[in-house]
């Protein structure tokens, strides 16, 4: 997609304060140490710029030059493959198709449930009470290498930790059976880039 606004010589990143979709980026683009222009949208005011740019009016949208994306998935690939250190996907095929499986997972049964939180209603309690309780249950998987189902930070980790990173805020209270989660978020939360990944609302999330 051709843009009708001048040349942009480095990424631009639009995205909503507490979007667990565009923290997912901003996760991918810490990791990568990649340096980017950051606009805070309020998708109840979009910029005309926006609008412009993406069809859905949707965020998170990335423009690269020429180029604009907004699936967060085509992102954060698109991102680890323009920059490709440190790899965030495994070499092999088998290896690149167990951790997208695994992001497909991540997406539809958990970041799903957070939306319906997020969304309130009489659906928000059943909600918590379903992520706490399929958490518990793949407790095991946080455990088993250092990182999310590897010994490295993958685009995994970028879709699960916005996520583990939002549970009290969202009034998910985990019991000590899930110490493993826990663990694995404390060193996540702990690194520089997830740091850099976090808006100032996401920041205050966990005060």
């Amino acid at each position: 997609m051709a843009l009708n606004q001048r040349s942009r010589t480095v990424l631009t990143l639009y995205s909503a304060q507490d979007c667990i979709h565009g923290h997912r980026v901003r996760m991918t683009l810490a990791a990568k140490g990649v340096t980017y222009d950051h606009v805070l949208v309020d998708l109840n005011n979009a910029p005309e710029d926006l609008i412009e740019l993406n069809p859905y009016r949707s965020v998170p949208t990335l423009v690269d030059r020429d180029l604009v994306l907004y699936d967060t998935s085509v992102i954060c690939e698109y991102l680890d493959e323009r920059y490709p250190h440190p790899p965030l996907m495994p070499v092999d095929p088998l290896s690149r198709a167990r951790l997208r499986l695994a992001i497909v997972r991540i997406e539809n049964d958990w970041v799903t449930l957070v939306e319906q939180i997020e969304a309130g209603g009489k659906g928000a309690d059943a909600a918590r009470k379903t992520l706490r309780e399929d958490l518990l249950r793949n407790a095991s998987a946080f455990k088993a290498s250092r990182f999310f189902l590897s010994p490295e930070i993958s685009l995994a980790d970028c879709a699960l930790a916005p996520l583990v990173w939002r549970l009290d805020h969202l009034g998910v209270q985990l019991p000590r059976e899930a110490q493993p989660i826990i663990d694995y978020g404390e060193r996540i939360f702990h690194s520089q880039g997830f740091a850099r990944s976090l808006s100032p609302l996401e920041r205050i999330m966990r005060s």
